[in-house]
């Protein structure tokens, strides 16, 4: 499985950005899929992800009404959309995939995703 993201960039607060993730060699895993971000000395924290078994989304409380996952499951690719950016936001975002079901308690846990894509920088300036 390989995962490809793009769509990171520049951009001032209260901007918008799009982030795309296409993923190959995936078809037919029923495991989630999601993002993740790092930003500099700071751990790999949970963004967004969608448990493809019931198609919900999860959100991390500081991109919750900002942030919007969607997943086009025919194209196998994944979007992130976010809205009203804040410096903070300012990262290295992945997408991440787990090859397998995983109990829900356990679906923000980066250590449990098995295939990552590249990283794309996102940069918002105040």
């Amino acid at each position: 499985v390989q995962l490809q993201a793009s769509g990171g960039g520049l951009v001032q607060a209260g901007g918008s950005l799009r982030l795309s993730c296409a993923a190959s060699g995936r078809t037919g895993s029923n495991g989630p899929m999601g993002w993740f971000r790092q930003a500099p000395g700071k751990e790999r924290e949970f963004v967004s992800v969608i448990d493809t078994w019931s198609s919900r989304i999860y959100y991390a409380d500081s991109v919750k009404g900002r942030f919007t996952l969607s997943r086009d499951k025919a194209k196998n690719t994944m979007n992130l959309e976010m809205n009203s950016l804040k410096p903070e936001d300012t990262a290295v975002y992945y997408c991440a995939a787990r090859n397998g079901r995983i109990v829900i308690s356990s679906i923000t846990r980066a250590e449990v995703y098995d295939y990552w894509g590249q990283g794309t920088q996102v940069t918002v300036s105040s």
